[in-house]
C-alpha cells in the first residue's frame, strides 16, 4: 500500500507492509547516487532491526555506518544532535546522499533535523518502529529537538525522502509502547473522523493484541489522514495541520512537567491531553458530556491513562509550561478542542484564567 503525500516537488510515498524492512534496498537504492548509507538508531532498535535493515541494504549494493544512540525522549537534545550531526559529517555525508532513520519518533525527530541543518538540507528516509511513528511522527516533516522551556522548540520542516512503514516491526515492541503509540491513532479519529473511532472502539482489542489486518488498517487510515492535512498545510500556516495538535497542548505540558522521561510517554501525554481537551470542551457547553465519556472510557479500555494525576498536584506548573509552547501568538494559545467526536476545531480566545481552574478543579478530584 503507498500514501502520496502531495507536496509539489516535496512529494513523496509512504509505503506500508508487511515484511517491507527486507525490501527496504528497493526503495531506498534509487534515492542516492553514492551507495554508504549513514543509518540513525538507538541502541534498542539495534539490537533487534539494524542488521536485517543492513542485509536488505546490502542485498541493493549498499553499506551503511549506523550511529547509535540512547533511547527515549531525553535523547532529544542538542548535545545528542551535535553528536550525530558531527558524525555525519564524518562520514562524509553530502547534500544528495540519504541519511536513514530507523527507530521510533525521538530518532525520527532527531535524525530529520539533523538532516535539516546538515548542508543546509540533505536527504533522509524514514524506517518507524513503533505504532506512535507509524501513524504520527514520520509523516509530515516536523523535525526537532526538546528545549529546557519545552518540547520541540528548536526544529525545522523537513520532509523525509520516503517513509517505510512495517507493520510487522511491531510485534517486538514493548506493550506500554504500542499502548502509547495507539492513543495517536485516536487522535487522529477524534479530531475528524467519527466512523473510524467506532471502528477503534470495536477493534480496540484486536490491534494492541497483535491482529495484522487491524493493525494494517488503522496505521493505513492514520498516514492517509495526516498526508491529506500536510498537503494542504504542510507548515501549520492555518489552521488545518494545527488539529493535529488535539491533545498535545495539554500533553506537552505534562511531558515536561515529568521531566521528558520514561515517567510518563508522549502516546500516554496524549491520551492524557485528549480526554483534558474533551472534558474541558464539555464543561463548556461545546460537546456532548457523553462524548467525552466515551472518550475517556476508550483510552481506559485501551490501558492508556486518563487523567493528569500522579504528574502535577496543581495547574500552576503546567501554565507554566504551555507559556512555552510554540503555538503561542501575541500572548494568547490556540487549544484543539471538540463539538463532539470527529468534529475538533481551533479555539484561540480561551482565557488562561479559565484553564488553570479547569485543571485546578481536575487535579483535585
Amino acid at each position: 500500500m503507498i500514501v502520496r503525500v502531495a507536496l509539489g516537488e516535496r512529494a513523496y510515498d509512504v509505503h506500508i507492509a508487511s515484511g517491507l524492512l527486507a525490501r527496504a534496498g528497493e526503495i531506498v537504492a534509487p534515492l542516492t547516487a553514492r551507495k554508504h548509507i549513514a543509518v540513525v538508531t538507538d541502541s534498542t532498535v539495534a539490537r533487534l532491526h539494524l542488521e536485517p535493515l543492513r542485509t536488505a541494504l546490502t542485498a541493493a549494493g549498499l553499506t551503511i555506518a549506523p550511529i547509535i544512540v540512547s533511547p527515549g525522549e531525553a535523547t532529544k537534545n542538542w548535545r545528542t544532535l551535535e553528536t550525530v550531526v558531527e558524525s555525519l559529517l564524518g562520514f562524509g555525508v553530502e547534500r544528495g546522499d540519504v541519511v536513514v532513520a530507523l527507530g521510533g519518533g525521538v530518532v525520527g525527530d532527531l535524525t530529520g533535523f539533523a538532516a535539516a541543518i546538515l548542508r543546509r538540507g540533505c536527504k533522509f528516509v524514514q524506517i518507524p518502529t513503533t505504532l506512535l511513528a507509524q501513524v504520527d511522527s514520520s509523516v509530515g516533516g516536523k523535525t526537532a529537538i526538546n528545549a529546557t522551556a519545552g518540547k520541540n522548540l528548536v526544529g525545522a520542516f523537513h520532509q523525509p525522502a520516503a517513509v517505510l512503514i512495517d507493520p510487522s516491526l511491531l510485534d517486538t515492541l514493548p506493550p506500554r509502547e504500542l499502548r502509547a503509540g495507539y492513543a495517536e491513532v485516536v487522535k487522529t479519529a477524534l479530531l475528524g473522523d467519527a466512523a473510524f473511532f467506532d471502528w477503534c472502539d470495536a477493534n480496540v482489542a484486536a490491534l494492541l493484541g497483535g491482529d495484522p489486518a487491524a493493525r494494517t488498517h488503522a496505521i493505513a487510515t492514520s498516514v492517509a489522514a495526516k498526508a491529506a492535512i500536510v498537503a494542504a498545510d504542510e507548515r501549520e500556516t492555518g489552521d488545518t495541520r494545527a488539529l493535529l495538535n488535539l491533545g498535545h497542548t495539554f500533553g506537552h505540558a505534562l511531558e515536561a512537567e515529568a521531566g521528558f522521561s520514561d515517567r510518563l510517554l508522549h502516546g500516554e501525554a496524549v491520551a492524557i491531553g485528549c480526554a483534558l481537551a474533551f472534558a474541558f470542551s464539555a464543561e463548556r457547553g461545546l460537546c456532548p458530556p457523553a462524548d467525552a465519556a466515551r472518550v475517556a472510557d476508550h483510552l481506559a479500555r485501551a490501558g492508556l491513562p486518563n487523567h493528569p494525576r500522579g504528574i502535577a498536584t496543581t495547574a500552576a506548573p503546567l501554565m507554566a509550561h504551555m507559556l512555552q509552547d510554540k503555538k503561542m501568538r501575541n500572548g494568547t494559545l490556540a487549544f484543539v478542542l471538540a463539538r463532539g467526536i470527529g468534529d475538533a476545531f481551533i479555539a484561540r480566545d480561551i482565557p488562561l484564567g479559565e484553564v488553570e481552574t479547569f485543571l485546578d478543579r481536575t487535579l483535585a478530584a
